[in-house]
C-alpha cells in the first residue's frame, strides 16, 4: 500500500498514466484529502442552516453539514413531530422546529436551507427557498416532474442562488480520479457503461420499506400539509414514510439510485446525457401495493458513441453493492464506492491471426508473408499492464465533501460542483427509464436543450 498525500497522488498518477508506466503488476495508492490551515473566521463567515425535510437522509445531510467548520443549523421542518424531538435531541434543543418550512424561510438569519423532502415537494420548496433569499442544497433527484427542472434553473438564474443538487459523488476522491485519468487518456475511446445499485431487502430503507414509528397519526403528523398539492386522500403513515414505493409522491429505484450514477458518469466523461432511453422491470417481489417497480434495468445512447446499461435489484437474495464501469478501447475504469481502479492491456503492434482452417500450404504462406511485415518481436501478446487502485480511507465521506463545496460556495458566490443544469440533466436522464418502463416504449431525449422529444 502506498500512501500519498493528495497533492502528491495526484501528480503521481497523472504521470503513470501520461507515461503509460502501469507496472506488471497491481499497486495500490491511498486517496487523501487535501488538508487545509486552521481559519479564524469572522462572524460574518458563520453559515446559519435550516433543514426542510428531516427524514433519514435529512438528518444524515445535516450531521455532515454541522461539521464544517462555521455552520450551524439553527431551525427545522417537518411534517412529524417525532422528527423535530428527534432533531432537538441530535442537534441542540435551542433549534427551532416548525411544521411550516415557510416559518423558516421568513427569518432573516437563515442564510442557506438544506432540502430533502419527499420529491413531489423539492420544486416548491427550493424554488420558495430561493425566492426568499436563501441558497439552496437540494436532495436528488432534483426534479420528480420534468417540468420542474427549468423553473428551478431559471429561479436560479433570477435570485443569483447558490444551489447545490446532493449526489454526493461528484465531489468525492474516487469519482475525481476517475476523472482525472480518464481525461488523461487512460482508457482511450469509451464505447460501453455498465453501472448497477443492487440492495438487499434485508436493510429497513433498501427497498423503501423504511420502518414505520408507532405514534404515527394524525395528531403527529400534519398530513393536509404534506399532501400539499396533490390529491387528497386519507391518512397513509405508508405513503407519508415509505413514499418512494409511489410515483404519485417519488421517483422509485430511477429517481433515488439511477441519478447517482448518471450523476457519476456524467462527472467523470463529461457527457451531458443520453438521446435514447428503453428500460424494463416490473415488482417481482415486493406485492406490498406500491406501484414503482423492485427490479429495473435500462439502456440509454449517448451521442459520444457509447451506450449504457444500468440495473438495480431489491429482490431478495441479490447482492449488495454499486458499480460505474466505463470500458474504453485501451483499457477498463471502475468505481465503486470510494475505490477507482485502472486496468490497461498491451496493444499488439501486429494484427492475431487463426489459420488452422487454411491448407497447410496456404498456411505456410501466409506466415512467411506475415513475418515479413511484422517481425518475430512484434507478435500480438494478451498481456495486460497491470492494475492500478486508488482508495480512500476508511473514514471518508464524499458526503461531507459535498457539503462542505456547497458551504465554500455560499461563502465564495464561487460555481458549486453540481449546480441546477447538472442536476437536471442527471435527473432527467434517469427519470427516462420510468417513462420507458410506464409506456413501454423508447424515449428520445435532448440533453443539451434538458427536453423529451
Amino acid at each position: 500500500m502506498i500512501k500519498l498525500n493528495r497533492r502528491e497522488f495526484m501528480r503521481t498518477g497523472s504521470a503513470a498514466v501520461t507515461a503509460g508506466a502501469l507496472g506488471a503488476s497491481g499497486r495500490t495508492f491511498m486517496l487523501a484529502a487535501e488538508q487545509e490551515p486552521p481559519v479564524v473566521r469572522s462572524a460574518n463567515d458563520h453559515i446559519q442552516l435550516a433543514l426542510i425535510g428531516a427524514g433519514g437522509q435529512g438528518q444524515s445531510d445535516t450531521s455532515h453539514a454541522v461539521k464544517v467548520p462555521g455552520a450551524k443549523l439553527v431551525a427545522v421542518a417537518d411534517c412529524y413531530d417525532g422528527r423535530l424531538t428527534r432533531c432537538k435531541e441530535r442537534f441542540g434543543a435551542d433549534i427551532q422546529t416548525t411544521r411550516d418550512y415557510r416559518e423558516i424561510l421568513s427569518r432573516p438569519d437563515v442564510d442557506a436551507v438544506i432540502i430533502a423532502t419527499p420529491d413531489f415537494w423539492h420544486k416548491t420548496a427550493t424554488v420558495d427557498a430561493m425566492k426568499a433569499g436563501k441558497d439552496v442544497y437540494l436532495e436528488k433527484p432534483m426534479i420528480h416532474l420534468y417540468s420542474d427542472g427549468p423553473e428551478i434553473i431559471e429561479t436560479a438564474r433570477k435570485t443569483n442562488r447558490i444551489l447545490q443538487v446532493g449526489s454526493q459523488r461528484v465531489s468525492g476522491l474516487a469519482h475525481k480520479k476517475g476523472q482525472e485519468l480518464y481525461k488523461a487518456g487512460a482508457i482511450g475511446q469509451l464505447v460501453a457503461v455498465e453501472s448497477w445499485w443492487d440492495r438487499t431487502p434485508f436493510d429497513p430503507g433498501g427497498a423503501f420499506n423504511v420502518t414505520i414509528p408507532p405514534d404515527a397519526s394524525p395528531q403527529t403528523i400534519d398530513w393536509d400539509r404534506w399532501l400539499g398539492s396533490t390529491p387528497k386522500v386519507p391518512f397513509n403513515a405508508e405513503y407519508f414514510l415509505q413514499w418512494r414505493k409511489w410515483k404519485m409522491y417519488g421517483s422509485g429505484v430511477a429517481g433515488d439510485l439511477f441519478v447517482h450514477l448518471f450523476s457519476g458518469l456524467h462527472f467523470v466523461s463529461g457527457a451531458i446525457g443520453p438521446t435514447r432511453a428503453v428500460s424494463m422491470g416490473g415488482i417481482r417481489y415486493w406485492k406490498d401495493g406500491r406501484d414503482m417497480p423492485d427490479v429495473l434495468l435500462a439502456l440509454f445512447d449517448y451521442p459520444e458513441g457509447f451506450n449504457l446499461h444500468l440495473r438495480v435489484n431489491f429482490v431478495q437474495g441479490a447482492p449488495e453493492g454499486e458499480g460505474l464501469v466505463l470500458v474504453g478501447s485501451e483499457g477498463v475504469l471502475k468505481i465503486g464506492g470510494h475505490t477507482v481502479s485502472l486496468t490497461r492491456a498491451d496493444k499488439p503492434s501486429a494484427p492475431p491471426y487463426e489459420i488452422d482452417s487454411f491448407a497447410l500450404a496456404t498456411q505456410q504462406q501466409f506466415l512467411a508473408d506475415y513475418h515479413k511485415k511484422y517481425p518475430v518481436g512484434q507478435m500480438p501478446s494478451t498481456m495486460t499492464r497491470g492494475q492500478e487502485t486508488y482508495v480512500a480511507p476508511d473514514d471518508y465521506s464524499d458526503s461531507y465533501d459535498h457539503m462542505k463545496n456547497f458551504c465554500d460556495s455560499v461563502r465564495s458566490r464561487k460555481p458549486v460542483v453540481e449546480d441546477p443544469t447538472f442536476g437536471f440533466r442527471a435527473a432527467g436522464a434517469a427519470l427516462l427509464s420510468n417513462i420507458s418502463y410506464e409506456e413501454g416504449r423508447v424515449v428520445k431525449w435532448d440533453p443539451q436543450q434538458m427536453k423529451i422529444m
